[in-house]
């Protein structure tokens, strides 16, 4: 039987049947159950099939549609912040003449922390007693009382931009940092010769040719905050009232908490669809930057 079977694929069918097992399996069954009104604690539900009923149900679901929108709106907030604040800290970094290595180094160290570390880090900075942003506004006199950062919905979701931000600028500044490193010195130099100013410069010759980097982050980014769950988690857990109630995190609350599974799956897809849509879009930019770049380069 194996005798038929091509050496190179006998050597990958070791892989592949881990990955069907782990992978493939779980996600087909994560499918199927979205059809039906699965539950924990009714395992006999899994075999009853009802269509979209769960599709249109949370498509008409108030709380899930403002999870989504919520995420919507975190998701640019986040992507356009970290992008402004990674711009700058290239730039900065690449016009250092000394110590370039220990920025580059300490520029990432955000990103060796884990989203539950971090989490737990800023729920005790915005703890409205003794956390440490509130403490500071108190001692130099810009505050006479605690700040409820993580009781107030709207602080609340402020408090987790912030977080998101911090932990993930660095993906933004370390791949625009490498455009600047690799962008040729020619054009700019070209520029400052027919009297272009810095602004103008940066606008019509550094930026275009920065844009696919920024784009390939984008990408990367759009994908992590899409599916946020370990910072909400930890810092609100959803709240308070629900309004820091994530996509995830309302998978989560669903699907473990009141047991809906199905329910749970089909909220889950519509999550990936969203992921892959600004995944798509992002793309479509990459691809046009790459050829406005190949045009004017």
């Amino acid at each position: 039987m194996f005798k038929k079977i091509p050496t190179p694929i006998l050597l990958l069918l070791p892989a592949i049947i881990v990955l069907a097992a782990v992978v493939l399996v779980p996600l087909l069954l994560s499918l199927y159950s979205s059809f039906t009104p699965f539950r924990l604690t009714r395992p006999q539900t899994l075999y009853v099939f009802v269509g979209l009923r769960n599709y249109m149900r949370i498509l008409t679901d108030p709380v899930f549609l403002a999870a989504f929108v919520r995420t919507v709106v975190l998701l640019t907030i986040a992507l356009n912040l970290e992008m402004l604040l990674g711009l700058g800290l290239a730039l900065l970094v690449n016009k250092a003449t000394m110590g370039q290595r220990v920025l580059r180094t300490m520029m990432m160290f955000p990103m060796m922390f884990s989203p539950v570390l971090v989490g737990f880090q800023f729920k005790f900075m915005f703890n409205d007693n003794v956390g440490l942003i509130n403490n500071a506004l108190q001692a130099l006199g810009l505050t006479d009382n605690a700040i409820p950062w993580l009781i107030d919905g709207n602080l609340a979701l402020f408090s987790i931009v912030v977080a998101e931000v911090w932990s993930s600028t660095a993906v933004f500044a370390i791949l625009i940092l490498s455009g600047l490193l690799a962008m040729p010195q020619e054009p700019v130099e070209a520029a400052r010769v027919d009297g272009c100013t810095p602004l103008q410069t940066f606008r019509y010759v550094i930026w275009p040719f920065l844009m696919p980097f920024a784009f390939i982050a984008m990408t990367i980014r759009s994908l992590d905050v899409a599916r946020a769950y370990d910072i909400v988690k930890i810092m609100t857990d959803g709240g308070p009232a629900r309004r820091t109630e994530l996509l995830w995190t309302l998978v989560g609350r669903t699907a473990y908490a009141d047991a809906q599974m199905g329910l749970a799956n089909a909220m889950a897809y519509v999550s990936i669809i969203l992921s892959i849509a600004f995944t798509v879009y992002f793309f479509r930019k990459l691809a046009l930057a790459r050829t406005q770049i190949g045009a004017e380069w």
